[in-house]
C-alpha cells in the first residue's frame, strides 16, 4: 500500500499550538466503525458514550525533560541533545541536532560540570556517554519538555504539566501519549462511576514518534522498538472482559500496541519487554475493540494503525469532515473516539 495514500490536507491554523485553557474541555468527535458515521461531542460527555462494563486501558508513562541544550567544546556552538533512553550505565540512546556533524569524539558541555562525547551511532541516533551520569532529577533541574516539532515555541513552564498526562506515573518517555492528555482526575472518578474500570500498562514512548514513514510503501517502514510492561492486574482484568465480551477501550495508540503485544496463546500475558509491533491495514486486533485517539499526522505509522483499526477510507474521510468542522489536530489538539 503507497504511503502517499495516508496523506490528507490540513491548514496550518488547525495545528494547535496550544493545549486547551482548561484540562478536559476539548471537542470529540465520534466515529462509528460500523457505517463511518461522524457525531460531534465534547470530552466531558465520555462517560454517557460507554458502556457499562467498559475496560478503560491508560498508559502510565510519564514524559521526561529530555530535551537539553548543550555547548559544542570545540566551538561553543548550541547543540539540541533529545535523550530517548539509558542503554547502559552514563550512555543514552539520542537523536542530536546537526547529526551529520556529531560523530564519535564530539565533545559537549552541561549545566553542572556535566560532560557528554558521541561513543557511538546507529543509523540517525547517537549514543551519547555522560560524566558524571545524569537522571531524572538532573533532568528535571536542566532539561526541557521535549515539544513535537510542529509546535513552533519554546516550551513554557505550564508544559511540565500539560504535556503531561494526570496519572502519569514511570519515568522513560519521550514524548506524551497524547490521547491521555484530555482526561482528569474529575473525568475518571466520572466513569468510574458509571461502570467503567480504568487499569494501567506502561510503553514508554521513543524515536517511532518522531519519523515519518519515509518507504514509498507502507510495509517497508520499521517501527523502532520501544519498552513496555502490562502488570498482572491489568492482564487478568483485560482478560476477564474479553471472556464476558465487554468493551476494551485503549486511550492512545501506545497502550493498542502494548497490549496487542502482550496477546499471547489467546491471552493477554502479564510481563515486560520490547516490541517493533507495526500495525497496518490487515491486522487482526485481539484486544481492542475501542479506541480514544489524536488526530495524526499525515505519513504516520499513528495515522496508519487508527486506518487499520477503522478503516482507511472511513478514517480519511472522518478526517476531511474535521478539517472542515474546524478540530484542532494533533498533540495538544482535540480527540476522536472510534467505536
Amino acid at each position: 500500500m503507497k504511503t502517499s495514500s495516508f496523506s490528507f490536507d490540513l491548514p496550518p491554523k488547525l495545528i494547535a499550538q496550544e493545549p486547551p485553557a482548561v484540562r478536559g474541555s476539548s471537542r470529540l468527535m465520534v466515529l462509528e466503525r460500523s457505517d463511518g458515521r461522524v457525531s460531534d461531542h465534547r470530552i466531558p460527555e465520555l462517560p454517557e458514550l460507554l458502556a457499562e462494563g467498559t475496560v478503560l486501558l491508560l498508559n502510565d508513562s510519564r514524559v521526561r525533560k529530555a530535551r537539553l541544550f548543550a555547548e559544542a567544546a570545540e566551538t561553543s556552538a548550541r547543540v539540541e541533545i533529545l535523550l530517548l533512553r539509558e542503554v547502559e550505565a552514563g550512555v543514552w540512546e539520542a537523536l542530536v541536532s546537526k547529526a551529520r556533524k556529531q560523530n564519535p569524539g564530539r565533545r559537549y558541555r552541561l549545566p553542572e560540570g556535566v560532560e557528554a562525547a558521541i561513543v557511538g551511532a546507529r543509523e540517525e541516533l547517537r549514543l551519547v556517554g555522560f560524566a558524571p551520569r545524569i537522571d531524572d532529577a538532573y533532568l528535571e533541574r536542566h532539561g526541557h519538555v521535549p515539544l513535537p516539532p510542529y509546535i513552533h515555541r519554546a516550551d513554557t513552564p505550564s508544559d511540565a504539566e500539560r504535556y503531561q498526562t494526570v496519572y502519569a506515573r514511570h519515568f522513560g518517555s519521550a514524548a506524551a501519549p497524547t490521547a491521555g492528555l484530555h482526561l482528569t482526575d474529575g473525568l475518571l472518578e466520572r466513569l468510574r462511576r458509571r461502570g467503567v474500570r480504568d487499569v494501567y500498562l506502561t510503553l514508554h514512548v521513543g524515536l517511532g514518534t518522531f519519523r515519518p514513514i519515509r518507504a514509498d510503501q507502507v510495509e517497508e517502514h520499521r517501527m523502532h522498538e520501544e519498552h513496555y510492561r502490562v502488570p498482572e492486574g491489568t492482564a487478568g482484568l483485560i482478560n476477564r472482559a474479553l471472556e464476558e465480551r465487554r468493551p476494551v477501550l485503549a486511550v492512545g495508540t501506545t497502550t493498542v500496541r502494548a497490549v496487542e503485544s502482550a496477546w499471547l496463546n489467546g491471552v493477554v500475558r502479564a510481563g515486560e519487554g520490547r516490541t517493533g509491533l507495526y500495525i497496518t491495514p490487515g491486522y487482526h486486533f485481539r484486544v481492542v475493540s475501542q479506541l480514544l485517539t489524536n488526530f495524526h499526522t499525515p505519513r504516520s505509522s499513528l495515522l496508519v494503525l487508527v486506518a487499520a483499526f477503522a478503516g482507511r477510507e472511513r478514517i480519511l474521510s472522518a478526517y476531511r469532515e474535521a478539517v472542515q468542522r474546524g478540530y484542532r489536530f494533533f498533540s495538544y489538539g482535540d480527540a476522536m473516539l472510534i467505536r
